[in-house]
């Protein structure tokens, strides 16, 4: 019998908790997002009856299939690739895009937007090949070069990490990651307050907690396989 995923977030409340006290940071800084790409609907009703705010998705058809029946009542994150042509279904209806990693998506999320849209910008901290993403020496010019899209909002970075039991490796990515972070937010463009890290996943989350994450994406240890 699968646990609940109220019993799953209860676990996941704590370890913050306890993650948060070891580094002196306030639990209330780390926002989870429910990763529901593989979760019926039934199971991510459970996850926002359980009190889970914040859902993932990073296909747009299914995450129109479970915006038509949930609609507004979750704060809806595109954590996925987004391809261009793609963005004119989902805009309108999702609150956080955390793939931005190009400039023609760029434009066409500034062109189809009706207001501006908070976005992540994806770095590929690690360079593996099987992964989207910025190259970390470009991601500061990128950034710097957003400006002419009114409809675009930095507010922070995101990256994916190996997923690998190493844990200097996988610090050394988060660590990369805010150190970005920082150099983006000391030229206090009003367009790009980056002010968060999307960083951290079921596996390793702990970890990003203690190097800064903001926003950590829980998908098998919340809400299952």
């Amino acid at each position: 019998m699968a646990t609940s995923v109220k019993e799953n977030l209860a676990v996941i409340q704590e370890k913050i908790k306890q993650t948060c006290e070891k580094v002196g940071r306030d639990p209330q800084e780390i926002k989870i997002i429910a990763v529901t790409k593989y979760s019926t609907i039934e199971r991510t009703k459970e996850a926002i009856e359980a009190g889970v705010i914040h859902l993932g998705e990073n296909r747009d058809h299914e995450f129109l299939n479970k915006y038509e029946v949930l609609g507004d009542k979750p704060t809806w994150h595109f954590i996925g690739t987004l391809q261009s042509r793609k963005v004119k279904n989902i805009i309108d209806k999702v609150h956080y895009i955390h793939s931005l990693d190009r400039k023609s998506l760029a434009k066409e999320i500034n062109k189809r937007a009706t207001k501006p849209i908070n976005c992540f910008v994806q770095v590929n901290v690690s360079g593996e090949e099987s992964k989207h993403g910025i190259a970390p020496e470009e991601t500061v010019e990128f950034v710097k070069s957003l400006q002419q899209y009114p409809n675009i909002r930095i507010i922070g970075l995101m990256t994916m990490a190996p997923h690998i039991e190493d844990e200097t490796i996988l610090r050394t990515c988060f660590q990369k990651l805010r150190q970005l972070q920082q150099q983006i937010q000391q030229l206090e463009l009003e367009y790009a307050p980056c002010t968060e890290l999307s960083m951290g996943m079921s596996n390793d989350y702990e970890i990003a907690i203690e190097e800064g994450a903001t926003y950590i994406r829980i998908g098998t240890a919340l809400v299952g396989e």
